[in-house]
């Protein structure tokens, strides 16, 4: 017959090994319908029935018995299944036998322990004294959130181990889907339970009545026994031996452990007299120990022994105490001198200055330590800057200024700011230096870079170390018991007034040193040996003047960022305010200098325009030397505009001007240069550029007036132009007066512009005005018996040959300059022909009608460039001369003017507008 259900099969068991009595969790399919149909199970060969309580089909818990087999299966055995297998083993550890005095690393689970031996058999649940599962049927959970049991049940619990247990929350929670058939199991099983445990606690209490009735027993029969004898006080009677016999035994053991009381009494005081000794141990090795750990530098260790021994012994009345105690005292006072000693010695950290501060103050040290190495810092901070200034006047330090092989001690503007790019005129600004070449630092800046580092490495320290004295933070928590923070702040308070005027003395000796090195006029004469010394020096540029305000900016910033009041830092904003004014002065005066020079570079090469590569070299020079001044005139917090101050403004304006009046004199100094006096060595033309000549040769020198021509356009330019946008660089960067520089600046090159321009027209108009007269009379013509005439005369056409070359000459650099100069050029041909024509007494016909021919063939030719004053002169010329009233006369002058102009026509074609653009050099 088959049965129902299928044989149980245990897949797992938790934890797989343990000890005996270990609990385990038993897991897998068919186990039993509930606890009655479970009805054998056993581990590793142990039968575990009786400490087995069924949880599910699929879960069973017990605990392991004292089994035989150390490795064996789970079988379990169910009334519906039969005997089942197993698919896991169970491992079983033998404990060691551990003794009365081992330490054993067991833990013994009191709550859940269950004695076999003296509950065997009983109705207490086997397992544990709070069952997991008391009803003894599957838990089916439900799925009701714990928060809406919590709102439903207020202050209960569905913990049957709580006091607040409420039992509907329970079968909710684990019971929810239970039917009324289980729960009427579960109620029978509670009952059953109820009575196993009382009938366990009454079986416990009769099996132990038959040893009490026993002892009663003896007891009433003893008391019997002494009230029927009534001998309790009677020699000889029972009780009266029984106290003899207890009297002897106490003798006999007070003999036999005397001598081992004795022994004991014995080691007793010794063992009291060693605790004494013990005790007293520390002070007797105290002094060797703060040797000990003076020479390790464990100065913590002394003072902790220090205070601990002087608040044992320092009032002491015992001789031998007090000895000890003296001799401590010597060595902590050679240990305060030591501190102190390390504490004024210098260099020193900050952290080590306060450590020893501490120390001393942990000590009781005499006197004010802290303030002591302030006054020691404060001396050695200012013997470092004396000593950095004594070391570079010595000549210990050897430093060079920029030299080159002309011995010029000082770089150009352009040099200095390294400029290297390539100009659109004239190629670079700056002459290749010779490879012997070499630039180092100046000593001035050298000494004011480590004298900053000295002020920067040094003060804040300096600064910090007065902070930590007035806020009471150099000392420990036991100078703050004793009193010694207040009494640290107290006289911070009172020597406030002498750490300031220490402060007023170091940032002073930084600016007196610093314009002893740079500003020397402005130190008294008394103070001039102590922190002048610098004549013989290298005089320094802008630039380094630049780099030496960067310095001190940075050192003031330094000293700004402690929060060191502004009014002990004036003296610096002061010493800036001198150097930015000094380093504007010298890089002006400077630059006067680079501009005198630069006529050295002028090259002759000029381009579309008629501009040689000179007025924008002048430019950048100028806007160079603008930028390397951005820095000393921008205002950092708390400075001033230095181009504000009246003085400042006035010295500027009359150096920039002069500056203008310079180069101004430069052109002017080239323009009278002759041919043997321009250096032309430096001279190259440039043949891959269509704007350059490509007739000029290598050994190319411009004649004199090829020379005024240039120097007239360049003049233009800087006019126009030059001068313009130096006037925006200058407002840009904050110059005042820039109205004043450009106006003088202009009537200075317009003023030179006249001079050159008259000064060519004077060489090219009279050579050409004088040529006219002797042509118009050569071959002793008469304009009173002439022929009748054929044609425009030799002599005019020489003239128009000679203005034509001066227009090709002109427009050769400049066709802007064309208009003026031939203006001016036909003005005095004009003007001169209008003088010979009125020296004529009389006319002939012909005569009035060659000379009619020349006058109107000479205006036409040069019609494009007649103003007011030459039409003036034509016109009174030809009205000098008869009215033509034939018109055979008109006719022939016409047809004789267009003859010419056919003829001319080549040659006059320089004279009519075109948009041809001039081949330049």
């Amino acid at each position: 017959m088959s049965r129902a259900r299928q044989p149980p099969l245990v897949t797992g068991i938790s934890p797989k090994e343990g000890a005996a009595w270990t609990k385990v969790t038993i897991r897998g399919e068919n186990l039993g319908t509930g606890s009655t149909d479970l009805i054998g199970l056993s581990i590793c060969g142990h039968n575990c029935l009786l400490t087995a309580e069924w949880m599910s089909a699929s879960k069973i818990v017990c605990r392991v018995g004292p089994a035989k087999d150390d490795k064996g299966e789970i079988i379990v055995t169910t009334k519906s299944g039969g005997l089942g297998t197993s698919t896991v083993s169970f491992k079983l550890l033998r404990p060691e036998r551990i003794g009365i005095l081992d330490q054993s690393a067991v833990w013994v689970d009191e709550m859940n322990y269950y004695d076999m031996r003296t509950d065997r058999n009983k109705g207490i649940s086997p397992l544990s004294l709070r069952p997991s599962n008391p009803l003894g049927i599957e838990i089916d959970k439900g799925k009701i959130p714990q928060k809406d049991m919590e709102l439903t049940f207020p202050g209960m619990s569905g913990d049957f181990t709580s006091e607040n247990f409420s039992a509907t929350w329970y079968l909710i929670e684990n019971h929810s889907g239970t039917s009324f058939e289980q729960l009427k199991i579960a109620a029978s099983n509670l009952k059953k339970q109820a009575t196993k445990k009382n009938e366990g606690s009454l079986a416990y209490v009769k099996g132990g009545l038959s040893t009490f009735f026993e002892a009663q027993d003896a007891l009433a029969a003893i008391h019997q026994r002494l009230e029927s004898d009534g001998t309790e006080r009677v020699e000889g009677s029972m009780t009266q031996r029984l106290e003899n016999i207890l009297n002897r035994a106490s003798d006999t053991a007070d003999t036999l452990f005397q001598e081992v009381l004795g022994r004991k009494d014995k080691a007793d005081s010794t063992r009291s007299a060693l605790n004494v000794l013990q005790r007293f141990k520390f002070l007797f090795n105290l002094p060797l120990n703060i040797e000990r750990n003076i020479q390790k530098g464990d100065y913590d260790v002394v003072i902790n022994d220090y205070e601990k021994a002087k608040s044992l012994f320092g009032n002491t009345e015992v001789p031998v105490f007090k000895k000890v105690y003296a001799e401590v005292e010597t060595r902590i006072g050679a240990l305060r001198s030591l501190l102190l000693e390390k504490l004024l010695q210098t260099p020193s950290t900050l952290h080590d200055q306060k450590r020893y501060i501490r120390y001393l103050s942990d000590l009781h040290a005499p006197g004010d330590p802290a303030w002591q190495c302030i006054y020691a810092q404060h001396k050695w901070i200012l013997q470092l800057m004396q000593n950095c200034r004594d070391e570079f006047i010595s000549g210990q330090r050897v430093g060079v200024g920029a030299l080159d092989l002309e011995g010029d001690t000082r770089s150009s503007a352009l040099g200095r700011l390294g400029h290297t790019a390539s100009l659109k005129r004239g190629g670079s600004l700056r002459t290749p230096r010779p490879s012997t070449w070499r630039f180092e630092t100046p000593q001035q800046v050298q000494f004011v870079e480590k004298l900053s580092d000295v002020v920067i490495g040094q003060l804040p320290n300096f600064w910090k170390l007065w902070i930590s004295y007035v806020n009471g933070s150099l000392f420990s928590e036991t100078g703050e018991k004793s009193g010694q923070v207040e009494k640290s702040k107290k006289n911070a308070r009172q020597r406030q007034n002498d750490f300031k005027k220490m402060i007023e003395e170091l940032t002073s000796r930084l600016v007196k040193l610093i314009r002893g090195a740079l500003l020397s006029a402005t130190l008294p004469q008394n103070e001039l040996s102590l922190y002048g010394g610098w004549e013989n020096k290298t005089e320094l540029t802008g630039p380094w003047l630049t780099q030496i305000i960067h310095t001190v900016r940075g050192c003031h910033d330094a000293l700004s960022a402690l929060e060191i009041p502004n009014d002990l830092l004036q003296v610096i904003q002061d010493l800036l305010l001198d150097l930015r004014v000094h380093c504007l002065m010298v890089t002006l005066l400077h630059t006067t200098e680079d501009v005198k020079r630069l006529a050295e570079k002028e090259d002759w090469i000029v381009d579309n325009e008629g501009i040689t590569s000179l007025p924008s070299q002048f430019e950048q020079c100028m806007v160079q030397m603008l930028q390397s001044l951005k820095e000393p005139l921008e205002i950092k917090p708390g400075e001033m505009n230095v181009l504000l101050l009246d003085q400042v403004q006035d010295q500027a304006a009359e150096l920039s001007v002069s500056i203008m009046k310079v180069f101004i004199n430069c052109l002017e100094q080239l323009s009278t240069k002759t041919d043997g006096d321009i250096n032309t060595s430096h001279i190259a033309v440039d043949l891959s550029s269509p704007d350059r000549f490509t007739r000029v040769q290598e050994d190319f020198s411009p004649t004199s007036e090829q020379r005024l021509l240039i120097i007239l356009s360049n003049c233009q330019y800087l006019e126009r132009h030059t001068f313009l946008n130096l006037a925006n660089h200058f407002e840009k960067h904050g110059f005042t007066g820039t109205e004043k520089i450009t106006r003088v600046s202009v009537d200075a090159v317009r003023g030179l512009d006249r001079k050159l321009f008259d000064a060519y027209i004077e060489r090219r108009a009279d050579p050409i005005a004088g040529s006219l007269e002797p042509g118009i009379y050569a071959g002793y013509f008469d304009w009173r018996d002439c022929q009748t005439p054929t044609g425009v005369r030799n002599y005019l056409k020489e003239a128009l040959v000679n203005i034509i070359a001066v227009h090709a000459e002109v427009f050769t650099v400049s066709k802007d300059l064309v208009p003026r100069v031939l203006s001016k050029i036909v003005e005095s041909v004009a003007d001169e022909m209008c003088r010979l024509m009125q020296c004529v007494s009389s006319f002939s016909k012909n005569g009035a009608l060659q000379a009619r021919l020349e006058l109107c063939a000479l205006r036409d030719a040069i019609a494009a460039y007649l103003n007011t004053k030459s039409n003036s002169s034509f016109k009174h010329a030809l009205d000098t001369l008869p009215q033509l009233h034939s018109g055979t006369d008109k006719k022939l002058l016409e047809e004789l003017l267009n003859k010419f102009k056919s003829s001319m026509q080549l040659q006059l074609t320089c004279f009519q507008p075109s948009s041809i653009q001039p081949v330049k050099r």
